[in-house]
């Protein structure tokens, strides 16, 4: 069911772009890559997307979530049960030690923290001297069973990448069901306690907003700063950076455009936005996405889709000595690559022009 859904979601984009006249995102890669080349533009990208050294190792550990958002591209919520097995995370922490480029560990979901491997990833992961990255839906640290949470991530210094689509009550709640925004800033609070969000680089803390709708996330760098007045003067918040994301249009996002009849306006915005410069820094290039069940994929949002590593890559870890066997291959791209590239760009790390 899922595989046909995705199928669906598929076929919908590529629609969109035949109605409105539009090329394929691989077509559109070539056709600017070709002509900045012409032109004699220093540093004109390649033709095709091909990753470069693995920097960063991004693993789903589980789809269980204790909230259901609006905008999730994994569909997470409290029914799912999907988890990263014990020999997974042993696997994973192998391929750390036999890849010596990663500097990263970049830990999703779901909500990551209850997966039962989570703390050991992150011991280990810390042990080796790399960053790691818990992408944090900040609920979470104000459940049951979660109260030495904060305590943990401060002592490992963990990097806590949460989610807060917005600054205002009303549209976080929206977005992601009653009281959130209140838990949030609790959690957030708790956080600064900790020496989180406190300038040192000691403990980063940094926030991502997605748009309410079907528009292009603002400037990230004027956003961060409403963001900033916005959590220090009205609730005593502090943190590090804002990183903006586009809302890619798959899964509930794609649902929300098809009920809404926007899907074809949203792909002509995403179309006419894109942005070469933001093509050249894509996260794919330098990100490794793997999934509970050790499965390769290019990119998180490939990972959802279904659409497995490209350039004749190995399937699975299990499959794999060490990352840098899957350097030089080329990444699979379709129709929702034009979310990374629009504006500013957007990856998991922000915008990338």
């Amino acid at each position: 069911a899922a595989r046909e859904r995705a199928r669906a979601e598929r076929l919908a984009r590529r629609r969109a772009l035949d109605v409105s006249g539009l090329k394929p995102f691989g077509e559109q890669l070539q056709s600017a890559a070709a002509a900045a080349s012409a032109s004699g533009e220093a540093g004109a990208p390649a033709h095709t997307l091909v990753r470069r050294t693995v920097e960063i190792f991004q693993i789903n550990v589980g789809l269980y979530c204790n909230q259901a958002c609006a905008h999730c591209h994994v569909e997470s919520s409290p029914l799912r049960t999907e988890a990263l097995s014990r020999e997974g995370a042993e696997k994973i922490i192998a391929l750390l030690r036999a890849s010596p480029g990663v500097r990263t560990l970049d830990l999703t979901g779901g909500a990551p923290e209850y997966n039962q491997n989570f703390r050991y990833l992150v011991r280990e992961a810390r042990s080796m001297g790399l960053e790691v990255i818990d992408r944090c839906n900040l609920t979470v640290l104000c459940e049951d069973g979660m109260e030495d949470l904060a305590d943990f991530l401060a002592e490992q210094k963990v990097r806590i990448v949460a989610s807060l689509p917005c600054y205002s009550e009303a549209n976080v709640d929206a977005q992601r069901g009653r009281g959130v925004f209140d838990r949030s800033i609790r959690a957030l609070r708790e956080l600064n306690e900790r020496g989180y969000g406190d300038g040192s680089g000691e403990r980063l803390l940094d926030l991502v907003y997605n748009p309410g709708g079907a528009f292009l996330p603002p400037p990230q760098a004027s956003l961060q700063e409403a963001y900033k007045a916005e959590l220090r003067d009205c609730y005593g918040v502090s943190f590090d950076s804002l990183l903006a994301l586009t809302n890619m249009p798959i899964k509930r996002f794609a649902d929300q455009l098809a009920r809404e009849g926007k899907m074809r306006e949203y792909m002509e915005l995403l179309v006419n936005n894109f942005n070469l410069a933001a093509a050249e820094n894509v996260m794919c290039t330098n990100t490794v996405s793997v999934s509970w069940d050790g499965s390769l994929y290019d990119c998180d949002f490939n990972q959802q889709l279904g659409m497995r590593a490209g350039g004749g890559a190995p399937r699975s870890i299990f499959e794999l000595e060490s990352l840098e066997q899957l350097e030089g291959r080329q990444v699979t791209v379709d129709s929702h690559c034009y979310g990374c590239t629009a504006g500013a760009g957007s990856s998991c790390q922000g915008a990338t022009a």
